[in-house]
């Protein structure tokens, strides 16, 4: 198999333990933060949320720097992997000031103990987006970093990401060349709404299975408040969300604008056109149907090789290898998906020995 470039672009960090964090988190949140932690997902599997192999002698999964180089980044050939925590919910937490805290505390953290270790790895800014002029000032803080390459936030949301209150931090990410993505575990936990408009699936397969619900949400609301057409150059990836589900809210969006274009004037294309231009999903989960014809043409419906990014989710129990993923994706879009459409989208330096595909 050619060597392709390979970004892996959710990879999740964890402290060992809570004392960890300690020197980079205030005083005054010190005994909250070791009796609470962050806000732990609201569903659990019943066989684990982790990879058994990807535990280190002490401490928790993810947490071990030089497991994850040599298990992760070694045995894969990934040449980036962009570090997303376990603490992405931290949004959804009741008080917005440990919040805050917390998540500068997690950038400080991630810049000094993983950045600073290994080239290979960059990361994403924690925010807490309730409470957005604290999340701006925290975009500030890292924007002009070398290797904080994205901004991080949960799917589960007191609101539609495309309403206005948001804008503000669309700008700044905006500004600062930075892609927004947001995350699944909390739907239904903290702060967040139900998971559903039906209320609460029961198990953990309900729940999961439904991971898609307010990534459609959230894309339709993007859309049509006019998010991607005020901010041109505004990038937003919606993670782990799956991909069969933006073929038809593609098309619904595209019929409706042709009668109901007058209620969003502010468009000046078609719904469609914006998505495929700033819109991303990751490849793990990968819908795999039993005919390789219809994951086929799935790809060709959304543009895969522009708006498909390699994700592995590591350590998770669905961790997705490089290799497992190329070889279910059509040999034309396997350099695009696994690492060229990210190199240009983080703006990341292209790894020695690696060329450039030829068109």
């Amino acid at each position: 198999m050619e060597k392709n470039v390979i970004v892996d672009i959710d990879v999740h960090q964890a402290p060992a333990t809570r004392d960890v964090l300690l020197p980079f988190l205030p005083k005054t949140w010190h005994s909250e933060w070791k009796m609470m932690g962050v806000l732990p997902p609201h569903y659990y599997s019943a066989i684990g949320g982790f990879r058994k192999d990807a535990k280190p002698e002490s401490g928790v999964h993810g947490s071990d720097v030089e497991l994850m180089r040599k298990q992760l980044l070694d045995e894969n050939g990934i040449d980036y992997a962009i570090l997303t925590s376990d603490a992405i919910n931290i949004s959804l937490y009741y008080n917005p000031d440990y919040a805050n805290a917390v998540a500068s505390a997690y950038n400080e953290w991630t810049a000094a103990c993983w950045l600073k270790q290994d080239s290979r790895f960059k990361g994403s800014i924690l925010i807490n987006n309730s409470d957005i002029p604290a999340a701006i000032k925290e975009i500030e803080r890292w924007g002009d970093h070398p290797d904080m390459v994205q901004i991080v936030m949960p799917s589960a949301s007191r609101t539609l990401y495309g309403q206005r209150i948001f804008h503000p931090l669309y700008e700044t990410a905006e500004k600062y060349g930075l892609p927004i993505a947001i995350h699944p575990t909390a739907e239904g936990r903290g702060t967040a709404p139900e998971p559903t408009n039906a209320g609460y699936p029961t198990r953990y397969m309900e729940w999961h299975a439904g991971l898609s619900v307010s990534y459609i949400s959230h894309l339709i609301s993007l859309v049509c408040e006019g998010v991607f057409e005020k901010f041109p150059g505004f990038k937003f990836i919606g993670m782990e969300g799956g991909i069969s589900w933006l073929p038809n809210v593609m098309w619904t969006l595209d019929n409706h604008y042709k009668a109901l274009r007058s209620t969003v004037p502010w468009l000046r294309k078609y719904p469609s056109e914006y998505i495929i231009e700033q819109f991303f999903v990751t490849t793990q989960p990968l819908e795999e149907p039993e005919k390789k014809e219809y994951f086929a043409t799935i790809l060709e419906m959304i543009h895969a090789e522009q708006t498909l990014l390699y994700s592995s989710d590591y350590p998770h129990w669905d961790f997705d290898a490089p290799k497992t993923v190329e070889l279910c994706l059509p040999r034309h879009l396997r350099k695009a998906v696994m690492g060229e459409t990210a190199l240009k989208l983080y703006g990341l330096k292209r790894p020695t020995g690696k060329e450039a595909p030829t068109t």
